[in-house]
């Protein structure tokens, strides 16, 4: 079989390293005779590999000792009702920035459990979408906190600066840009991911929440999702997803091989800017992104003829790259190009656009 490139939004692709240890290791993990999906959560040699997943964690991403690291259930939309169940106090709100399809999903979980301040920041100008520029939004001074998502997977849609709130605990969705390009982590009360992007497998969601922020947790929270009995038991009140989490380890450590963030960052750069300028050299192929906002994970375009659609995801997939199809909602092609896609699989993509291009004109 030739090589597949999958550019699926989530569940995504793995690091082809990382399956292959984890296919060496599924039937007997570090000589214990059975799978590591198979062992005790609390059991010495589990807790082991589980501590220096959260350690190598805390490296790549140097988020200081007043955080802690939670590994929990859930997945993101968990994390849209756990942060307002933790982090709103009655008679206070929360303001929520709306830039996309998940902030907007989350600001409207959100609104069952307090009073939240809804700041819709989309804008299009001559048919380009774009975002008001962070200094222009109007946020509460007062408010509990304010969330907003980094990166919006369906829209394509990317708020490259940190915000400034003035001291409001700032809270992000960052399950389709974390590990991704180096942050700085003192500048958020609570970061949270789905891992099913750039982390591992779906079914396990990382909260990094300044230890400030826990304790707070309104009385009628599940104790799953209260963030201060997670700290408390080190992410093991109830049994987690054992298996994602040591695949998470598994590509932390992959990560860390290749020389951290920072060098992983210098790769998706080189690859966005590989298929933007594809995109954007040709008239075959639209993109309708401000450039100051163009998402560097999931790349939405559309082809001008969108008769062709149907051919070219056809094509494409037989040429080895799938999931292009683009989200119902936008409709177009996506591809999403997370840290497990190679340079390789974008440079592939490219020269079936463009090959694709000449055939079909």
């Amino acid at each position: 079989m030739s090589e597949i490139f999958n550019f699926c939004a989530g569940p995504a692709m793995l690091p082809k390293p990382v399956m292959a240890k984890a296919q060496q290791e599924f039937l007997n993990w570090q000589n214990t005779g059975s799978s590591v999906m198979e062992l005790s959560h609390r059991s010495s040699i589990y807790m082991k590999m589980a501590a220096k997943a959260e350690a190598d964690l805390r490296e790549l991403m140097s988020i200081p000792d007043n955080y802690k690291v939670l590994f929990c259930h859930g997945g993101g939309r968990g994390q849209f009702s756990a942060v307002p169940l933790n982090l709103l106090p009655t008679g206070k709100s929360a303001d929520y920035i709306v830039s996309g399809s998940w902030s907007e999903a989350a600001a409207a979980e959100a609104q069952n459990f307090g009073d939240i301040n809804v700041i819709n920041i989309n804008q299009n100008k001559d048919s380009i979408s774009t975002l008001l520029d962070s200094n222009e939004w109007p946020l509460n001074q007062d408010a509990a906190y304010v969330h907003y998502c980094p990166n919006e997977t369906v829209n394509g849609l990317e708020i490259n600066n940190i915000p400034d709130t003035n001291g409001v605990p700032l809270v992000a969705d960052m399950s389709s840009t974390i590990l991704s390009h180096e942050i700085d982590v003192s500048k958020f009360g609570l970061i949270y991911a789905g891992a099913q992007k750039n982390i591992g497998p779906s079914g396990l969601t990382i909260v990094i929440v300044r230890e400030d922020l826990l304790g707070n947790a309104h009385k009628a929270t599940p104790c799953i999702m209260n963030y201060k009995m997670s700290a408390d038991n080190d992410s093991m009140y109830n049994t987690p997803p054992t298996y994602a989490w040591y695949l998470a380890g598994l590509v932390f450590q992959w990560l860390k091989d290749l020389g951290g963030v920072k060098a992983i960052e210098k790769v998706n750069k080189a690859k966005a800017e590989l298929l933007y300028q594809a995109i954007d050299n040709s008239s075959f192929y639209l993109n309708h992104i401000d450039s100051q906002y163009r998402s560097k994970m999931n790349i939405p375009f559309w082809l001008a003829d969108e008769s062709l659609n149907e051919q070219f995801l056809k094509e494409s997939e037989q040429a080895g790259l799938t999931a292009l199809l683009g989200h119902r909602i936008v409709g177009g092609m996506r591809a999403s190009i997370y840290n497990a896609m190679p340079l390789e699989g974008v440079e592939a993509l490219v020269n079936f656009m463009q090959e694709f291009e000449k055939r079909v004109r």
